[in-house]
């Protein structure tokens, strides 16, 4: 179930798909509306036009929710116990307590899921994002962090553009996740160094 290969964060055709993909759609609508009759050319532009923004707005989210529930779908399959999972925006952390092992699923890489051993976590920590001084003391985000194969690896539990205090509800409820989060992946590598 472990895998050996090496993480790669981002899969660059996956990203550039992405990226251009739509953007082409968009420009083979237009040149394809500028051959034919100015009605169908005009309808045909903004149907291109139309899907590139749905892309971008929230269709390749959805095909990444896809992709990434068919992954860790395959995951189980092969016998991972997903006992914790949490979904931030770049990354999807699962925690199987049961073989002690953590799978890592990124945005710009959901067909692959990276299986280590907990063990193999290193430097598990959370991080308040805490700054500034006095009344202007707060944070824009909340993350926990750890270093694996000497990457290290930053899933956020709050993230905001503006700065909130250190007792704002948000922070503290990112605080209380990603703590919880810190504490299994150090629960999970204590099993795996028992095993």
């Amino acid at each position: 179930m472990e895998t050996m290969e090496k993480i790669k964060k981002t899969n660059i055709l996956y990203l550039l798909l992405n990226i251009f993909g739509p953007f082409a759609v968009m420009v083979l609508a237009v040149v394809l509306g500028v051959m034919l009759p100015e009605q169908v050319g005009l309808i045909l532009s903004i149907v291109g036009f139309g899907l590139a923004v749905l892309w971008w707005s929230f269709l390749g989210r959805k095909f990444y929710d896809k992709t990434k529930a068919r992954t860790l779908s395959a995951l189980e399959a092969e016998g991972f116990v997903p006992n914790h999972t949490f979904n931030a925006d770049g990354c999807t952390v699962v925690v199987d307590l049961v073989h002690g092992q953590v799978a890592l699923l990124f945005r710009w890489n959901p067909t692959k899921a990276y299986v280590r051993p907990a063990s193999a976590l290193s430097n598990v920590y959370v991080d308040d994002g805490r700054g500034g001084a006095g009344f202007l003391e707060g944070s824009s985000r909340v993350s926990f962090l750890f270093t694996v194969e000497g990457m290290k690896i930053r899933v956020n539990t709050f993230t905001s553009n503006k700065r909130w205090r250190m007792d704002s509800d948000y922070i503290l409820t990112g605080i209380s996740k990603a703590d919880l989060m810190a504490e299994t992946l150090i629960a999970a590598g204590a099993q795996a160094v028992a095993k």
